[in-house]
């Protein structure tokens, strides 16, 4: 489902370490929901399988995403799998970025210092993920676009229903979440309804944040 960062989703779902029927039975649950995007990150090493078999089946439905993109081979492997952005803990290089640009992929580097956020603009990233961000909180987020101006800001560790919207109100544009989002055993068990009741939640704190 590729798209414009305009039209990427507030809320992107990070899932980590499962097999792909337990991010089958989530995404199913993400499809139509508030949390239009899911991140699928490459600690397994069927990781890559999961993000083709999830962007072949639910591509149309759902952007799909790859996270822990640490190299420029992960990164190729991981679009001709189907991967609609890009997500690491670290920045991209140069390369990697155009090379998402080429793609049409929405590239998501992580940047913590001022330094590392003034490169990956200048260098072209689509989204620049603070993280950790419940190491600094949600005044970094307005403090560090105090000199650059409005950048396009993803938040991700330590997000959570009770402190999302704060994010928000602090500048952020996006927000990833992983443990804070569905609970680890409704995710092993794929407990569908268990899922749908935490999504409620979020639902909820979107409609506080719009």
């Amino acid at each position: 489902m590729k798209q414009a960062v305009a039209d990427f989703s507030k809320i992107t779902a990070i899932l980590r370490g499962y097999d792909y029927e337990q991010v089958e039975a989530a995404v199913r649950v993400l499809c139509g929901s508030v949390v239009s995007a899911v991140e699928i990150t490459l600690n397994r090493v069927d990781s890559k399988d999961t993000i083709r078999r999830i962007a072949d089946k639910y591509g149309d439905r759902i952007a799909v995403g790859a996270g822990t993109v640490l190299n420029a081979e992960d990164l190729q492997d991981v679009v001709e799998a189907g991967a609609d952005f890009v997500l690491a803990p670290s920045m991209f290089s140069r390369d990697m970025l155009d090379y998402c640009r080429h793609h049409h992929v929405i590239s998501v580097p992580g940047v913590f210092s001022p330094s590392e956020v003034r490169q990956c603009a200048k260098d072209g990233a689509d989204i620049l993920k603070i993280f950790p961000a419940g190491t600094v909180g949600s005044k970094y987020f307005t403090d560090i676009q105090a000199p650059f101006g409005k950048l396009p800001l993803m938040a991700v560790g330590g997000i959570n229903a009770e402190n999302m919207a704060e994010y928000f109100r602090a500048g952020a544009s996006f927000v990833g979440i992983a443990s804070g989002l569905f609970q680890k055993e409704d995710i092993l068990n794929r407990n569908a309804t268990g899922m749908a009741r935490s999504l409620e939640v979020f639902a909820r704190q979107m409609e506080v944040v719009s």
